[in-house]
């Protein structure tokens, strides 16, 4: 007996990038979400048009050929004039950073969406992530940097940034005239669930690309420690405007340094991993790399490896 369509399954729609070099992250993330939930999700797997024909071999020719997916091809040219080049870390200013901008550009007939960054994965059912409630009038969810105790300890010993004064230079005019007190929490950006009815309205794209704007124009955040050049107008925009995730649906800072550990026992309760920071799982060196392995499947043509001690 065929389901009415108001039974059918709604359809998670999953946001992630597909970079040059790093494709492997994207593989794992997507396999990780894959395997940990019966809901019906469709991948938007986002990259530049020199790299989509790998991503999708890769795919087609593993065991991910059952997965949903659409491959979406993001055009740089609208970042032109809106990024200032920052020398310290230029895998920062990879145009697929930008892509949670752009939300609305690339999805088209969902209301509520979920985009993650590539160096993560998801122990949990992404079900229970898509649920998260988003208050009226809210366009997004992150989770707040001051969120879970545990992951306090950890901050202080890797000097790590959770405030805005990390990201913003309060030397500067336009950010003192915004108001926000330097020691408010910061939030991360690398799991987002948005509302795009909400996101449309509120024209989040425009006010993003304002500030990205002004900062090439004044310099605001890029050479600020936390260096997150896709954070900083994120933190301006949704500042006392957004939801919050479920801190266990986004543990964090597991790139920071190569050798903070968490407890085998946190992190078996995670429901979401993020090697945020230098220190990435599929290079060396780097911590947990065997919870992320797990769900690495490997490249057929062979161009992406593991960077190993061994190998």
């Amino acid at each position: 007996d065929l389901e009415s369509p108001e039974e059918m399954e709604e359809e998670i729609p999953v946001v992630i990038c597909a970079a040059a070099g790093r494709m492997g992250a994207a593989v794992a993330a997507i396999s990780s979400i894959h395997s940990n939930t019966e809901a019906s999700v469709l991948f938007y797997i986002v990259g530049l048009k020199t790299t989509i024909p790998h991503i999708r071999k890769w795919i087609e020719n593993s065991k991910l050929k059952e997965i949903k997916f659409k491959v979406v091809e993001f055009n740089p040219m609208v970042l032109k004039g809106k990024i200032r080049q920052d020398a310290s870390r230029p895998e920062l200013l990879q145009p697929l950073n930008f892509v949670r901008f752009y939300l609305p550009l690339l999805i088209q007939k969902h209301e509520k969406v979920i985009y993650l960054d590539d160096d993560v994965i998801v122990q949990g059912d992404i079900q229970e992530l898509y649920d998260t409630k988003l208050a009226p009038g809210h366009a997004a969810a992150f989770s707040d940097d001051c969120d879970l105790p545990s992951t306090h300890e950890m901050i202080r010993s890797v000097g790590m940034q959770n405030t805005y004064m990390g990201f913003l230079d309060y030397r500067k005019q336009a950010i003192r005239d915004l108001g926000i007190s330097p020691s408010t929490c910061s939030f991360n950006p690398g799991v987002i669930v948005a509302n795009m009815t909400e996101w449309k309205h509120q024209r989040i794209t425009k006010q993003l690309e304002k500030w990205m704007q002004r900062n090439v124009e004044e310099n605001l955040y890029s050479s600020t420690l936390g260096g997150g050049v896709a954070t900083s107008p994120m933190l301006i925009v949704f500042h006392g405007k957004y939801s919050s995730i479920n801190p266990m649906w986004h543990i964090r800072h597991l790139g920071w340094s190569p050798d903070a550990r968490y407890s085998e026992q946190f992190l078996q309760e995670a429901k979401l991993l993020h090697w945020n920071g230098r220190y990435k799982p599929w290079d060396y060196p780097s911590v947990h790399t065997d919870l992320w392995e797990n769900w690495f499947v490997p490249d057929p043509s062979g161009k992406f490896k593991l960077t190993r001690p061994d190998s």
